[in-house]
């Protein structure tokens, strides 16, 4: 059995600052780790390692080894396993131990030591299950549709923000600071900077909506929880974007630590045929630039924002759905505590 007893010691305040246990996050791009190679990441505050198996399966891996601790991150990629460094303990993708060169037949050989997350490649990302019993299967994980269908043409947007994760999805759940601090943008300079707002209840969620504008601005937003939290948008389009719908963002934020996160934008069209080709094509030749400019405005501001910003606010109708999502992580983040002591 793995130890776990690092993860009690895990106050609701803790969980608050570095991310929900018990559910899927997104860790990273797949294209960080190719075939036969090994990365290091520090996701909800603990250091993991990913290394692709040399058929391709990728594995993540608890960065400590089970002998004295020392990185596995520093050790040798050897095809289905991970030596580590310091005295060459190899431990398998699964978490066990299957050699210690030191002393063979040591009683850690055939133990399961190390834990090793559940993961899922989906759309360009490596999605891991971050749960507080490695020995529990994984809830199951139904993916944004924006992502499956085959209709939909998107891609994937990473970046990493000196931010805490909570501002990264508060800000997707305040559609008012489009009008605003986007409004010089190629798509949102339109509609009204007054607006009255409303949410509404979903099966998997919530919409946070404006009442009196639709298909003008960042008019709505839905949040949702599948197994993994997600937000999905849609912002109206110029007619110089070339064929195709609205334009849409599938966005998630993982916290690398309490004042990092790592977030992720799939920019999705509704397209096919030779207008799925003419919409790649105008995104990667013109359009890309011009989204980055907007996320950098984002990033600039929340950046600048200081950590505890949201300890001296005076909230309006508008921040109904920040207020919504704090509540909603907040008693997630106390009841998971609560279960982590009572273990």
């Amino acid at each position: 059995m793995v130890n776990r007893l690092h993860k009690a010691a895990l106050t609701g305040d803790e969980i608050f600052a570095t991310g929900m246990r018990d559910q899927w996050h997104a860790v990273c791009p797949s294209d960080f780790v190719a075939r036969g190679d090994m990365k290091k990441v520090r996701r909800l505050g603990e250091d993991w390692l990913l290394f692709r198996q040399s058929d391709g399966t990728l594995r993540m891996l608890a960065d400590r080894c089970p002998h004295r601790g020392a990185p596995l991150s520093q050790g040798q990629h050897l095809g289905d396993r991970v030596a580590c460094q310091y005295h060459g303990v190899q431990v398998d993708g699964g978490g066990t131990v299957v050699s210690v060169p030191g002393m063979p037949g040591c009683n850690l050989e055939g133990k399961r030591l190390v834990t090793s997350l559940p993961v899922r490649e989906v759309a360009g990302a490596v999605l891991a299950w971050f749960g507080t019993d490695p020995d529990a299967e994984p809830a199951p994980l139904e993916l944004p549709e924006r992502l499956t269908d085959d209709g939909i043409s998107h891609f994937l947007c990473y970046a990493e923000w000196k931010a805490p994760w909570r501002f990264t999805l508060e800000n997707l759940l305040d559609p008012m600071h489009g009008a605003f601090l986007h409004r010089e943008s190629h798509s949102m300079f339109g509609g009204e900077t007054s607006a009255k707002f409303r949410i509404r209840e979903t099966d998997r969620g919530f919409f946070f909506e404006k009442t009196d504008q639709r298909g003008v601005n960042f008019d709505w937003v839905e949040f949702c929880r599948t197994g993994i939290d997600w937000v999905d948008l849609e912002i109206p389009y110029p007619p110089t974007a070339g064929p195709g719908g609205s334009f849409g963002i599938v966005g998630m934020g993982t916290p690398i630590d309490a004042e990092t996160t790592a977030v992720f934008f799939w920019r999705y069209r509704r397209v096919e045929g030779w207008e799925r080709d003419v919409w790649r094509f105008l995104y990667r030749t013109k359009l890309e630039e011009r989204h980055w400019v907007v996320l950098e405005q984002d990033r600039t501001m929340l950046e600048a924002m200081a950590f505890d910003a949201d300890q001296a606010e005076n909230l309006y109708q508008h921040d109904l759905g920040v207020i919504r999502l704090r509540r909603l992580y907040r008693a997630q983040a106390e009841a998971q505590a609560k279960a982590l002591q009572q273990a």
